[in-house]
């Protein structure tokens, strides 16, 4: 049939590996795919676009279950819109969290660098108890 193509050419249009061409048709992102007289799978421009939404979903931060969902929203014929901004609302408040969790670590660090320039003087910054010390020589157990 005209216009379909193998695994690896697949992946190379969708600038992934055909690795994950196989894993994305087994865990059911792609259809399975029809099969060559040969037995090699046959892809079609739609896979394509299939994959390149999956790839686009992932930069934002879904996950592989909640690309499915979506992708199964749309095949039921309903528009997945919906459920998408809800999923990408509260990827935005993790991103959030996140950033403010981060904003206090850095805080947190800046201090005791800043401690640690004051305690020590002339450019010697001792490892003070606010850090976790090691003891030379001593190993911890695997």
């Amino acid at each position: 049939m005209s216009g379909e193509m193998t695994v690896s050419e697949l992946a190379q249009r969708a600038g992934t590996t055909a690795d994950t061409i196989r894993y994305y048709e087994r865990i059911g992102l792609l259809p399975e795919a029809d099969r060559s007289p040969a037995g090699y799978r046959l892809f079609t421009e739609e896979d394509t676009r299939r994959v390149a939404f999956v790839k686009r979903a992932q930069r934002f931060g879904l996950q592989l279950d909640e690309i499915r969902q979506l992708l199964d929203i749309r095949e039921r014929g309903l528009c997945p819109c919906g459920h998408a901004r809800d999923l990408l609302t509260e990827k935005l408040i993790a991103i959030d969290e996140q950033i403010e969790a981060l904003a206090r670590l850095r805080d947190d660090i800046r201090v005791i660098i800043d401690d640690g320039e004051v305690a020590g003087g002339q450019g010697c910054w001792p490892c003070g108890p606010q850090l976790v010390q090691i003891r030379p020589g001593v190993r911890r157990r695997p």
